[in-house]
């Protein structure tokens, strides 16, 4: 199949991407290169002969069309978007542009691509959202997201999420654009860029910086292995039922300061602290701004109806990315550079 990814230079996307490629898919990696995007998180496939770089924004409408046309995708992975909620409560703007009109503009080459084409029934747009457009839980074990949860965004970062997904739907309702779309739990994994919270825990230890906690520590997140999310996404698109949504979420549930004991104990097995523990470089610092209690996904009908369920760890998870950044510090050293990675960001309101 062949298959129009974007966003293939970011986290996520640049997973789709290696898995894709060596299932022996062919892909067209539309990406911006933005700040947080990074080629080399492609190295491994960027010579495979199925393997395609177009440098384009799809907050440019017209430079889209164009990339239809020449490759003519049998689907599309959707997963260009501006991701980090700190970032959002900074410079907003960024993220209505980029996740909202990018989203419009992607769904308008799409569509047009579609009936061009003749409509062809195998043809399915895939749009990769997040559990944030859910809202907020309470501490009751027994409360999850759904696919039926009423959406309740709470940063710019999620609501713009949130209205992409509404645009996604509407697409399909009003349009006949054959969609698919889901909705994850916290990724992590190789790769991450290091503004996101596990890697700001493995690389602040390391650097014998503190390690900063918002508040007190006791947001839950639940947390995917990047690679079982790139399964997930490919399961999804060849056997989801369109117009339908997906929840995928790791079954991982923890609290943000359990979260980051974890890591200072993995480090403290593979690379020992000089300093006594690396937890004693855990520093709790003013919380964010509409910071939500908690995550957790019900991922029953990924299991039931397409029989797939996450198959790394928590443990795991963390022991293969914290060796990661240990074996890898020529990818993410440059990256420390980019505008805004190690500042605290989205304190101001």
């Amino acid at each position: 199949m062949k298959l129009l990814v974007t966003g293939g230079a970011g986290f996520i996307g640049s997973a789709v991407v290696r898995v894709a490629i060596g299932r022996g898919h062919d892909v067209i990696n539309l990406d911006a290169l933005t700040y947080a995007a990074c080629l080399e998180n492609l190295r491994s496939v960027k010579d495979a002969p199925g393997y395609t770089f177009a440098h384009a924004d799809i907050r440019n409408r017209a430079a889209l069309d164009p990339i239809f046309a020449e490759h003519r995708p049998e689907a599309v992975l959707h997963l260009a978007a501006e991701s980090h909620v700190d970032r959002s409560i900074d410079a907003p703007a960024d993220f209505i542009d980029t996740n909202m009109t990018g989203t419009f503009n992607l769904l308008e080459a799409a569509r047009s691509y579609w009936i061009k084409s003749g409509k062809p029934d195998s043809f399915r747009f895939l749009h990769v959202s997040t559990d944030e457009v859910f809202g907020s839980l309470s501490a009751d074990p027994g409360q999850k997201f759904t696919e039926s949860t009423a959406y309740d965004p709470r940063s710019p970062y999620a609501a713009s999420k949130a209205a992409s997904d509404h645009l996604v739907r509407a697409w399909h309702a009003t349009y006949g654009l054959p969609i698919v779309l889901t909705n994850c739990s916290n990724n992590y994994g190789p790769y991450h860029f290091p503004e996101k919270l596990i890697p700001v825990v493995i690389l602040s230890a390391l650097a014998g910086k503190d390690i900063p906690v918002y508040g007190t520590g006791e947001n839950i997140r639940d947390w995917l292995f990047v690679e079982d999310h790139a399964d997930a996404l490919l399961q999804v698109l060849q056997r989801g039922k369109i117009g339908s949504s997906y929840n995928i979420g790791g079954n991982n549930e923890l609290r943000n300061i359990d979260l980051i004991r974890m890591i200072c104990g993995i480090l403290d097995k593979k690379r020992p602290c000089p300093r006594g523990t690396y937890a004693d470089q855990i520093t709790h610092v003013a919380d964010r701004p509409g910071h939500d209690a908690r995550y957790a996904i019900d991922a029953t009908r990924m299991r039931e109806a397409l029989c797939w369920e996450p198959s790394v760890s928590l443990q795991e998870g963390l022991e293969r990315t914290v060796q990661w950044y240990l074996d890898n510090e020529e990818w993410w050293r440059p990256l420390l550079n980019r505008k805004g990675v190690g500042a605290r960001l989205g304190v101001s309101r």
